[in-house]
């Protein structure tokens, strides 16, 4: 049986369902977070929501399964898809590359010749934007692409590689990192509350009830009210970071290396931005959905495969049918040899010729 993509893939990534599902090399991290997420909200289903469901409103329990579920979809659409990985360079393509493709180098004579310029400049709405070689892809970066040392893959409009969901974030799961972020939050918002509602309320049941011992009769409610309260800091200002981001058009990535400030009095203008907040936010949050580059599920081979089979089948149409003849050369018509003229048959005019 000849071999998947995903199964001769160069880079450092793990592939699961036939590979369907892609994530990097360490996921272990990525399994702490399934595990605090799913930990806090099932202990709020079991400890709080009945309570806060009979004392408070039925609604209660019901916008926590949704967020729940929310987070939890957005969280495996971001760890378990291609991140815009760029496919590296075939054989002949890395060849062609290293051996000077910028230059009038003749690849079939052995000859010096020296690596292609590491950068190349290009024009982005008014803008210059270097491409950057990768000599291990052996490709030059679209803009905003950059190669992961982590995955060993170059990213399109990469983002970072978060270990927290065991993948990349880039031009394909970029949305579904934020809209998880923005679920993470609210949902650590929403339990975080309603876990103080619960103990502030058992403290106020009866006369002699204290605050200490809600909290001793509830400890469920103590614990998830603690990992919320530590985590809701992190995961709060993440989510402003990226909204700051959205907003402004950029990446992670670009904003570290302060690809858009100001250098020696000069003002960079981000080629990418729509100067409009709003719009900003569209592009990326409601754009269009990309493609994966690596088709991982078909044959490692096909494209050569495919080139095979046309070459034979231009092969055949050839030797079936042949290709009309130069009508510019004569044919006969007594020898009845195709490619001689009978010199009897060929009459000349005592005219001169005009």
């Amino acid at each position: 049986m000849p071999k998947k993509r995903w199964e001769a893939f160069p880079g450092r990534n793990r592939f699961f369902c036939g590979g369907r599902i892609i994530m990097a090399k360490q996921i272990n991290v990525f399994f702490v977070t399934l595990l605090l997420i799913i930990g806090v909200s099932v202990l709020f289903f079991i400890f709080d929501a009945k309570y806060l469901s009979d004392h408070v409103s039925p609604i209660v329990p019901v916008i926590a399964a949704v967020l729940f579920i929310f987070t939890l979809l957005f969280l495996f659409r971001t760890s378990f898809s291609d991140p815009g990985i760029l496919p590296r360079a075939t054989g002949d393509e890395a060849t062609f590359n290293d051996r000077g493709a910028t230059s009038n180098v003749d690849l079939s004579e052995d000859v010096s010749y020296r690596n292609p310029p590491r950068t190349k400049d290009i024009i982005v709405n008014g803008e210059t934007v270097k491409l950057k070689y990768c000599f291990t892809c052996k490709i030059f970066r679209p803009p905003r692409a950059s190669h992961c040392s982590m995955c060993d893959n170059c990213i399109e409009r990469f983002d970072h590689h978060c270990p927290w969901i065991g993948n990349c974030v880039g031009k394909r799961n970029y949305r579904y990192f934020y809209l998880m972020i923005a679920s993470i939050t609210l949902l650590c918002i929403y339990i975080l509350t309603f876990t103080l509602v619960h103990i502030v309320m058992l403290s106020k049941e009866k006369e002699d009830s204290t605050l200490i011992s809600a909290m001793s009769a509830t400890p469920a409610s103590v614990i998830e009210a603690l990992i919320c309260f530590f985590a809701v800091w992190s995961v709060l200002g993440l989510a402003g970071f990226h909204s700051y981001l959205a907003g402004t058009n950029q990446t992670t990535n670009e904003e570290i290396k302060g690809s858009w400030a100001q250098r020696h009095g000069e003002v960079v203008r981000n080629p990418y931005t729509t100067n409009n907040c709003c719009s900003n936010f569209a592009k990326i949050l409601c754009g269009p959905s990309y493609t994966s580059l690596l088709r991982l599920r078909e044959d490692k081979n096909k494209e050569k495969k495919d080139l095979e089979r046309v070459r034979e089948k231009i092969e055949k149409m050839y030797e079936e049918q042949p290709p009309a003849a130069d009508p510019w050369t004569p044919s006969l018509n007594t020898n009845g040899n195709p490619g001689t003229v009978d010199p009897t048959e060929l009459q000349f005019s005592s005219s001169p010729t005009p």
